[in-house]
């Protein structure tokens, strides 16, 4: 209960990935995830190996260089390459899933929740996060313009935004719960996290960060040095927003737990 997730992910990463990605490890642990496991679009493993002890059975991403990297790890003891809307698994091979900042990516997600129901057992739990509807309305520059009656121009940088950030999907809870329904999942809790404050920390760390982008690009690194005394100012903005209560009505991230229903086909 007491192991820091922050320093471990701002050495590895762009401090306000770093900061996001230690916040939603923190929720895996109140989390129980019964063997076998199912990572669902599990990338690079970077999230995986920094944030359980143990390893997950199987990881599945659709791109050749994440999914080598991820087995390079050796947090999963099966990595496989494949789409999520056609995993070559069984039916009910798997007691457990979880996809960590994945499906909002994802413009067929529906096909993906059908898939996961298909190779999870009736009653397993699947456990996700992903942005949701307050999301694009709080990004401060969007608001800036809103503020000088720039609504139009606003609305351009949210939808901007959005689209450097990849998300096909920014919805509110209800939408998922129809969408987890129809795959065969009962939603049983979620609650939003990642308040407005630390959104913003993510919003201007896409622009403060281009430099690791380009070190990532030439030397396959994000952070050269990742020393205390070379990450201490990321620390120090990153830290009170890590050690505050993350869960938050104005959260634009959402957490959910669902469950496979019994009667699902």
């Amino acid at each position: 209960p007491n192991k820091d997730f922050l320093f471990p992910q701002i050495s590895d990463l762009p401090y306000f990935r770093g900061l996001l990605r230690a916040v939603e490890a923190r929720f895996y642990q109140e989390n129980d995830l019964p063997a076998p496991v199912l990572d669902v679009g599990c990338g690079d493993g970077h999230f995986a190996w920094r944030a359980f002890e143990q390893p997950i059975d199987v990881g599945i991403d659709p791109w050749r260089m994440p999914i080598r990297e991820a087995a390079q790890r050796h947090i999963y003891r099966l990595t496989v390459q494949a789409d999520a809307g056609q995993m070559p698994f069984p039916a009910a091979s798997f007691a457990s899933a979880m996809s960590n900042s994945v499906l909002e990516h994802i413009p067929y997600v529906e096909m993906v929740l059908a898939e996961v129901g298909r190779v999870l057992k009736p009653g397993a739990p699947f456990v996700f996060c992903v942005p949701n509807h307050q999301f694009l309305s709080t990004l401060s520059v969007g608001r800036t313009f809103d503020r000088i009656g720039l609504r139009p121009v606003g609305n351009a940088y949210r939808s901007f935004f959005n689209r450097i950030s990849r998300h096909c999907h920014c919805n509110d809870p209800k939408t998922w719960e129809a969408r987890l329904a129809k795959a065969g999942f009962r939603l049983e809790r979620w609650w939003h996290y990642f308040p407005t404050k630390a959104q913003h920390v993510l919003e201007w760390g896409h622009y403060v960060g281009l430099p690791a982008l380009i070190t990532k690009k030439l030397l396959g690194r994000w952070i050269l040095s990742p020393t205390r005394w070379n990450l201490a100012v990321k620390e120090c903005i990153t830290r009170p927003i890590y050690e505050a209560d993350p869960i938050c009505d104005d959260g634009v991230y959402s957490f959910y737990i669902a469950r496979r229903m019994e009667s699902a086909s």
